[in-house]
């Protein structure tokens, strides 16, 4: 995953509960691909990690795995 600055203009496809741990996933689409967002917000300022823009298969398989937790 990479660190980005500002927020990308995305749809979210399903995501993880913020309320239970200050680490948050969200699958989402944006440009007819798909990315995991990840909102770590143990600090003061969140940082936000994404993932390169996979195709929908690739990216539901990683989406799983990180459920799962199978993924690194």
């Amino acid at each position: 995953m990479r660190e980005t600055r500002r927020s990308v203009r995305a749809r979210v496809v399903a995501h993880t509960c913020d309320y239970c741990s200050p680490l948050a996933y969200e699958l989402c689409s944006s440009g007819g691909l798909l990315f995991v967002r990840r909102t770590d917000r143990t600090a003061n300022t969140p940082k936000v990690r994404e993932t390169e823009r996979l195709p929908d298969a690739r990216a539901h398989r990683t989406w799983l795995d990180l459920l799962l937790g199978r993924a690194r």
